[in-house]
C-alpha cells in the first residue's frame, strides 16, 4: 500500500511560456493543479503528500517573480481553507522557518493550526526547503546535544537522524514523481528517497492529470522494489 507520494511540482513557467503566457499565468495554474493531486490522494486513501513548492535555491529568482509567489500562497492558503476542513486534510508547511517572509509565514502558521487535527491527507508544502540543507540542521542539532551531555556520540543512528529532520514524523516517500521533462531529484528529500521509486513526466506540472497519477501508482504496483539490491 502506498503511503507517501512527493512531487516535484516543475514545469509552471515553461507551461506559460509555450502558450505566449506571463510566466505568473503558470504559477496559478499551477496552483490549481495541485488541487487535482490532493483530490487523488483522497481519492486512493494515500494518507501523505509531499509538494515540492519553494526551493531554498528559488531565492535566487527576480524579486518581482518572488513576489507574485509568496502573494499567491497567501491568497491561495486563504481559499483553499475551507476546503481542507471540510475533506479533513491537515497542511504543514516544511523547510528552514527562518526564510519564511514575515507575510507568508502569518498565513501558514493559521492553516496549520486550523487544519492540525485532521487526519484524511497530510499535506505537506516543502517551502524554503533543501535537502542538504535539512540535514545540515539536524547534524546541528544533534552535534549540540551531544556537545550538551544531552546525546552519546555512540547513540547517533539513523533513527536519531531522522527524528531531528524537518520532515520529522513523515514516512519517507514510496514514489517520487517530477514533471517538466528534467531527471534529477534537485535537492529533493535527499535523505529520505534513498528507497523511493523515481517518475520522471515529461508533461508540464499544470498538465498533470488523474491519469497520469493513476498509470504512476499501476507501474508503482508493478515494480519489484528490493530495498538497497
Amino acid at each position: 500500500m502506498i503511503k507517501h507520494i512527493a512531487i516535484v511540482m516543475d514545469g509552471n513557467r515553461r507551461w506559460a511560456k509555450k502558450r505566449g503566457l506571463l510566466k505568473m499565468f503558470g504559477h496559478q495554474e499551477g496552483a490549481n493543479t495541485v488541487k487535482k493531486a490532493v483530490g487523488f490522494c483522497l481519492d486512493k486513501k494515500i494518507p501523505y503528500l509531499s509538494l515540492y513548492t519553494f526551493s531554498i535555491e528559488n531565492f535566487k529568482r527576480p524579486e518581482h517573480e518572488k513576489t507574485f509567489l509568496f502573494d499567491l500562497m497567501i491568497k491561495e492558503a486563504q481559499k483553499v481553507l475551507p476546503e481542507l476542513i471540510e475533506k479533513g486534510v491537515c497542511a504543514r508547511f516544511i523547510g528552514d522557518r527562518e526564510l519564511f517572509p514575515k507575510k507568508v509565514l502569518a498565513a501558514c502558521n493559521t492553516l496549520e493550526q486550523e487544519t492540525k487535527s485532521f487526519t484524511n491527507l497530510q499535506l505537506n508544502f516543502l517551502f524554503c526547503y533543501g535537502g542538504k540543507q535539512e540535514l545540515v540542521s539536524s547534524i546541528r542539532t544533534i552535534a549540540k546535544k551531544v556537545k550538551s551531555g544531552e546525546l552519546l556520540e555512540e547513540e547517533i543512528s539513523e533513527s536519531i537522524i531522522e527524528q531531528h529532520l524537518w520532515m520529522a514524523g513523515t514516512p519517507e516517500p514510496d514514489l517520487i514523481i517530477r514533471t517538466g521533462g528534467q531527471m534529477r531529484l534537485s535537492n529533493f528529500l535527499i535523505y529520505q528517497s534513498a528507497y523511493s521509486e523515481l517518475f520522471f513526466l515529461d508533461c508540464m506540472w499544470p498538465e498533470i492529470t488523474a491519469t497520469h497519477l493513476n498509470d504512476i501508482v499501476l507501474e508503482y504496483n508493478n515494480r519489484k522494489r528490493n530495498f538497497g539490491v
